[in-house]
């Protein structure tokens, strides 16, 4: 429609300005041009009649000539609009979590594709043998553990936490089943940049003690007809932040948890482009 806006105005105005135009070539005829030397011939014989040109005529071909070459401008704007897109600069992100990392795949290839205009450039997590480390490590993205615990004496304490991400230059982190809760220091650090992705329709079956399976077996013990994903704000408690965004799937018949969980992931994914 804004194409077609501009091709009008554009249009209107070129046909104005050549007809009113003495300097144009094009435009120096009168409004009908007459060719006395010019005959018809016809089955009688030869008859003097002279051809008339009607001037509407050139100045439908000029205004075809001129809009073309107004469309080719308005093209040319809108591509160059385009390729500045790509002069935006992309987000960093870290990604937690805690488990097999479904979450963090999805995210992780929606960055790959191109629908989030992002990178992930570090993983943080609590169990450095979980599927989301393993992944990461084997697409080359750091693995920083955290908290520092006496299981996993490695692990980074709080303190160091947030200069860490500081030298990654992280613009937003993405909590992605990551069961841990996010330290004070961390959400002053980056107040209105961390998001948590939980698969219920908060604020039912959310809180501490409600993650992965847990949450999905929940859903369908309590005999709930829907369920989904949710995209919310990370405060100091589990799961009260603002919600961002959410996504509703039904809860059938004879759900199992697997399936249930299977068919919320997949609109966690389509979530995940709000980022981009």
């Amino acid at each position: 429609m804004e194409t077609q806006c501009l091709f009008s105005r554009f249009c209107s105005k070129s046909v104005i300005a050549s007809s009113k135009n003495p300097r144009n070539p094009l435009s120096s005829s009168p409004p009908f041009h007459s060719c006395p030397s010019c005959f018809v011939q016809s089955k009688n014989g030869v008859s003097f009649t002279p051809q008339c040109f009607p001037a509407s005529q050139k100045l439908r071909a000029i205004s075809r000539l001129e809009c073309t070459n107004s469309v080719a401008k308005v093209n040319n704007v809108v591509s160059e609009k385009e390729d500045s897109k790509t002069w935006v600069k992309r987000k960093r992100l870290a990604v937690f979590v805690s488990g097999g990392g479904s979450n963090l795949r999805s995210i992780h290839q929606a960055c790959v594709e191109g629908p989030v205009n992002g990178d992930v450039v570090v993983l943080v997590t609590n169990k450095h043998a979980c599927g989301g480390a393993q992944y990461a490590a084997g697409k080359g993205i750091p693995v920083i553990l955290f908290p520092k615990t006496k299981d996993e004496p490695d692990c980074l304490p709080s303190d160091d936490l947030v200069k860490v991400l500081r030298e990654f230059e992280v613009d937003f982190i993405l909590l992605a089943g990551y069961l841990k809760l996010i330290p004070v220091e961390l959400i002053r650090a980056y107040p209105r940049s961390i998001f948590n992705i939980h698969p219920s329709l908060l604020p039912a079956f959310g809180g501490k003690g409600y993650y992965g399976m847990k949450v999905h077996k929940a859903v369908i013990a309590s005999g709930a007809r829907y369920s989904g994903p949710t995209i919310h704000f990370v405060d100091e408690h589990y799961d009260t932040g603002r919600i961002l965004a959410q996504r509703v799937v039904p809860v059938l018949a004879n759900d199992t948890a697997e399936e249930l969980a299977a068919r919320v992931l997949r609109e966690v994914r389509s979530i995940n482009y709000m980022w981009r």
